[in-house]
């Protein structure tokens, strides 16, 4: 059983209390904690919402409701929360076979390397196509997998990429622009154009980073938006065109470290852990601290760890 609704402020105070002894170690994105109280795994978000998961579900919900009650008078109805997150999970479920155009980005985590956004049109005629090559949950698969496969998707399947470089991706940390607000500008870039050349979509569908208020706060400057926009977690494995998105997004990236690597004669490492650090260490030592404002973003802690190795 889940139930989902929102709660006041006030409230989520007591909530935070309340649980700060019973919170699980990891806590999902956009959440202030996550806890496990007998049966039930209680999520409480950035926003206000609260989701209540497990076989007593409804107790511990209707204890809060009620609260909610005495607090600030609002009455809240149980069912009502359990109908909406019904409703979502039914609509995650038909996405995948819908006409859709979707968005994904890769190399945000990554300290060298650039920032790859790609958004595709999977149409419902192609989906049994993307499915075959094994397109289901993008984030599932190797990257020998989607070495493999992504060259047929790029030459079949309609997209629009676009590729932000280190040195831009620096100007743009220098201007005040975070990584959100990079990636909601990328997203709407690559969407807005792929809109143009398919109107018979069902859906635009994100693999949500951000808020959705967020990220049309982050876009208001553009003079081209995407508006009409699903935003979903996790949405590769329930949307084929975010899954694909997000395929050659990878590919593209891997290819544009192959190209570093053999510019720098040395194999250029993902991610942002510590054997990165080293390799930049190495990097500043044969080319000097300059070369890493055309290699690697800058704002990452890696900089700052640098005279470590040095």
């Amino acid at each position: 059983m889940t139930i989902v609704f929102k709660v006041s402020e006030p409230l989520k105070g007591k909530m935070v209390e309340f649980y700060k002894d019973k919170r699980r170690e990891k806590t999902p994105p956009y959440a202030v904690f996550q806890a496990t109280d007998a049966d039930t795994i209680i999520t409480l978000y950035e926003s206000g919402k609260v989701m209540f998961q497990g076989i007593s579900a409804d107790i511990d919900a209707n204890m809060w409701a009620e609260m909610e009650k005495k607090i600030s008078g609002k009455k809240i109805n149980i069912n009502e929360g359990k109908e909406k997150k019904e409703k979502k999970d039914k609509e995650r479920k038909s996405l995948y076979r819908l006409n859709t155009i979707g968005s994904d980005e890769v190399g945000v985590g990554d300290y060298f390397g650039p920032i790859v956004v790609t958004a595709a049109y999977v149409p419902k005629s192609q989906i049994s196509f993307v499915e075959d090559l094994g397109v289901r949950d993008s984030k599932a698969l190797t990257d020998e997998k989607i070495l493999s496969i992504a060259p047929t998707l790029i030459k079949e399947i309609s997209h629009c990429t676009y590729i932000l470089n280190n040195e831009d991706y620096n100007k743009y940390q220098k201007m005040g622009y975070n990584m959100n607000k990079i990636k909601a500008i990328l997203h709407n870039k690559v969407l807005f154009l792929e809109k143009k050349k398919h109107q018979d979509y069902d859906k635009i569908v994100v693999d949500q980073f951000v808020y959705p208020a967020k990220y049309f706060e982050h876009i208001k400057e553009a003079q081209e938006k995407v508006e009409d926009i699903t935003f979903l977690t996790k949405a590769e494995s329930v949307c084929a065109s975010v899954a694909v998105a997000s395929c050659i997004s990878r590919y593209v990236f891997l290819k544009k470290m192959d190209e570093l690597s053999d510019t720098l004669h040395l194999p250029v490492l993902k991610g942002a852990g510590v054997d990165v650090d080293k390799l930049a260490a190495d990097i500043v030592k044969t080319y000097g601290r300059e070369k890493l404002q055309t290699i690697a973003k800058l704002n990452f802690r890696n900089t700052e760890k640098l005279n470590e190795y040095l």
